[in-house]
């Protein structure tokens, strides 16, 4: 994979969408019968004002799981901190801009938005050690999830979310597979594919949602939901980690 900016130096630039790199998807064939998006939150975006005033705010970045690549993310956030001297008469103007310049690159229509409130997790069940099976319909968590990023080596933590109305599901064996990753992992929407599509197999779940909170890296995160139905039932909240 050779990209513009990850693992190497890179001050602050002007804007320009040439900042921003595009990687390939991984499980494109294996996920096309399936739905799913990633949302990004960006949590320190800032320009200027009408009245020159810098102003922050928190930015919602939709990417739909169809796109043959994806967005950089060390790319996207040079792009974003691009912004921080450009002056807006409002938000809208600048959302324009990036929904403009993601979309081109990925070749798909990509959905940005400010966020101005993030609603709490849904209650859900924690799976621990003595966790055996658990009845259908029940939201459940994963916590600590831990894998390593192929380019960086670095760890990378989310709170994983499943919900299927399906069968029952057995945790012993998922706590075994989320477990799998901890010394090698992927990238959060590769590991986030690779969990969904065992789990659907071995497990036989024919309804099933697994959704990804991972912790931010640089004021940014990246939370993958893939489901086999076309409208998941997470809605973008704040996890405690985050």
């Amino acid at each position: 994979m050779k990209v513009k900016f990850l693992g190497k130096h890179q001050g602050v630039s002007e804007y320009s969408p040439a900042l921003l790199d595009a990687v390939n998807r991984n499980n494109i064939e294996s996920m096309a019968s399936y739905f799913g998006y990633d949302l990004w939150t960006a949590y320190e975006f800032s320009y200027l004002n009408s009245l020159n005033q810098p102003v922050l705010e928190i930015l919602e970045i939709k990417i739909p799981k169809s796109t043959l690549q994806t967005v950089e993310s060390k790319s996207l956030k040079l792009y974003l901190a691009s912004f921080y001297k450009r002056k807006f008469n409002n938000i809208q103007s600048a959302l324009q801009i990036i929904e403009r310049d993601l979309s081109r690159l990925l070749d798909g229509k990509v959905k940005v938005k400010k966020i101005t409130k993030l609603i709490h997790p849904p209650k859900s069940y924690l799976i621990h050690s003595g966790s055996k099976t658990i009845a259908r319909n029940r939201v459940i968590r994963f916590e600590g999830f831990r894998s390593i990023c192929p380019v960086t080596s670095q760890p990378d933590w989310a709170t994983i979310y499943f919900h299927s109305t399906s069968n029952s599901m057995n945790l012993q064996k998922l706590g075994k597979l989320l477990k799998s990753y901890r010394e090698q992992g992927d990238f959060h929407e590769t590991c986030i594919e690779d969990i969904f599509l065992q789990l659907y197999k071995d497990q036989n779940l024919t309804n099933l949602t697994v959704f990804g909170r991972f912790l931010r890296r640089g004021g940014i995160d990246i939370n993958p939901m893939r489901s086999t139905h076309s409208k998941p039932m997470f809605s973008h909240f704040r996890d405690i980690h985050q």
